[in-house]
C-alpha cells in the first residue's frame, strides 16, 4: 500500500483558486491564511491526475456520455463504504450538490411553497430556497451537550399544507454531526406523516471519523427511500470540486423521471469528460487514499483541540464526527460578529463567519482543517497572539 504525504505544502496562488486568489476580495487582505472555502490543500490523488493525463493523450474532446463503468463505480463504492445497494436506474447527474438541491426544489415544489431548512447549516441552502421563490421555514437545530440535534416538536409545529420539502445536511455542515439511525428515523417519520419530501445533502459521507458511521437516508426503509432524494459527490472526498461533477440518487421512479426532466430541459445532464472520469477513477482506486486522508484529518483535529485547550481555552470547538470543517465558539470574548471577524483578519487568519450559516451561528466561526498540519499550526498561533 502506498503512503501518501499530506504534509506537503502546495502553492495554490495564481491558479484562480477562490480560497487563495480571492482573499483580497473577501477579506480585504490578500495575505490571510485561508482556512475558509471547503476544499482541501492536499494534492488531488495521483491516480486521478494520471487518468486525466491519459485521457488527454486522445486529442479529441467531443461530446461524451457516462457509460456503465461510471455507474458501476458509484454502485460499488456506496455498497463497500456505506452498505447501500444502489441500482443503476436510480442514479442521475448534477453539476454540483447545490445545483442538485436547487433542481430538486424546482422539480418538486412551486413558487410560494414552503421548504424547511435546519440552521445553522450550509448557507447555499438559503440561496437555493429563496432564489427559487420558495418560502424558507427555519427549524433550528438544538444544542445539547455540545452537539446539535433535531428539534422535532418545533418541526411539527411549523409544517403546513404548503410545506413540500425539507433540506437535510447529513453529515452536518458546519457542526460535523453524523446523524444516528434513531435521529434519522425520527425525522423521516415526521416527514412521511406530513408528506414532506426530504432532499439530503450527503456530500461529506466519506469523511466520517472513528466511532461513527454514515447512514444513507434511503437505507432506513423502503418507505423512507421512496420519500427522499440524495445528493452526493466525490468532490469533497478527493478534492476535485473544480471538475463540477456530482450525482443524485433517487430510488422512487416517479420522482426520478421528474428530476431528469428538469435536468435535461436546460441541457445540464451532459456533464464533462474529466469530471466523469475523475469520479469513476476515484471510486475505483481511492479507498486507501481516503482512509489515510481521514486519519490525517482526525490528527489535525486532535492537534487543534489540544492547542486551543492549552493556549486559547476561551475558544471551544464542537467535536466533529465527520468533515474537515470545525465549528468554533468564540462567545466567551463577547465580541460582535463584525468585531470577531475583523480581529481574525487583522491576525492574518481567514475563516468563515458563523452568521453566514444562520443567526444561530452568531459568535461562531468555521475553520477548515483540510490542510497540512504546519498551515493549521500557523493559523492557531496567529489566533492565540490575537486574543492573548
Amino acid at each position: 500500500m502506498k503512503n501518501y504525504n499530506f504534509d506537503e505544502l502546495v502553492d495554490r496562488t495564481n491558479t484562480n483558486s477562490i480560497k487563495y486568489d480571492a482573499r483580497e476580495q473577501f477579506f480585504g487582505n490578500g495575505e490571510v491564511l485561508p482556512l475558509w472555502v471547503a476544499d482541501m490543500d492536499f494534492k488531488t490523488p495521483d491516480f486521478i491526475v494520471q487518468a486525466l493525463k491519459q485521457r488527454l493523450e486522445h486529442e479529441v474532446l467531443g461530446y461524451t456520455f457516462r457509460g456503465d463503468s461510471y455507474a458501476d463505480a458509484i454502485i460499488n463504492w456506496l455498497d463497500l463504504r456505506h452498505g447501500w445497494k444502489v441500482e443503476k436506474e436510480w442514479i442521475s447527474f448534477s453539476p454540483g450538490v447545490v445545483a442538485g438541491l436547487t433542481l430538486a426544489i424546482d422539480t418538486y415544489s412551486k413558487p410560494g411553497d414552503e421548504v424547511i431548512v435546519q440552521p445553522p447549516v450550509y448557507f447555499p441552502f438559503f440561496d437555493s430556497v429563496k432564489g427559487m421563490s420558495r418560502k424558507m421555514i427555519e427549524n433550528p437545530l438544538k444544542l445539547e451537550n455540545g452537539r446539535y440535534t433535531f428539534d422535532l416538536e418545533d418541526l411539527k409545529s411549523k409544517i403546513s399544507a404548503k410545506t413540500k420539502m425539507l433540506l437535510l445536511c447529513n453529515p452536518q455542515n458546519p457542526g460535523g454531526m453524523v446523524w444516528t439511525k434513531a435521529e434519522l428515523e425520527a425525522l423521516a417519520t415526521v416527514c412521511l406523516e406530513n408528506k414532506v419530501l426530504i432532499v439530503s445533502d450527503e456530500i461529506h459521507a466519506d469523511l466520517v471519523f472513528e466511532g461513527h458511521r454514515h447512514i444513507p437516508l434511503p437505507t432506513l426503509s423502503d418507505e423512507i427511500a421512496n420519500n427522499c432524494v440524495v445528493c452526493m459527490a466525490g468532490s469533497k472526498t478527493f478534492n476535485i470540486a473544480g471538475l463540477t461533477t456530482s450525482f443524485v440518487v433517487i430510488p422512487n421512479k416517479k420522482l426520478f423521471v421528474r428530476y431528469e426532466r428538469t435536468l435535461k430541459v436546460p441541457h445540464l445532464h451532459m456533464g464533462n469528460i474529466f469530471g466523469s472520469l475523475a469520479l469513476e477513477t476515484a471510486y475505483r482506486e481511492g479507498a486507501d487514499w481516503v482512509d489515510q486522508m481521514v486519519d490525517y484529518l482526525q490528527e489535525n483535529y486532535r492537534f487543534l483541540e489540544f492547542f486551543l485547550k492549552e493556549n486559547l481555552p476561551q475558544v471551544v470547538p464542537m467535536k466533529p464526527e465527520a468533515t474537515y470543517l470545525i465549528w468554533l465558539d468564540f462567545s466567551a470574548f463577547q465580541l460582535s460578529d463584525q468585531e470577531l471577524n475583523d480581529k481574525l483578519i487583522q491576525a492574518g487568519v481567514g475563516l468563515n463567519r458563523g452568521v453566514q450559516f444562520g443567526k444561530q451561528g452568531s459568535s461562531y466561526m468555521r475553520i477548515n482543517i483540510g490542510c497540512p498540519k504546519a498551515t493549521l499550526e500557523q493559523a492557531l498561533i496567529r489566533m492565540k497572539e490575537a486574543f492573548a
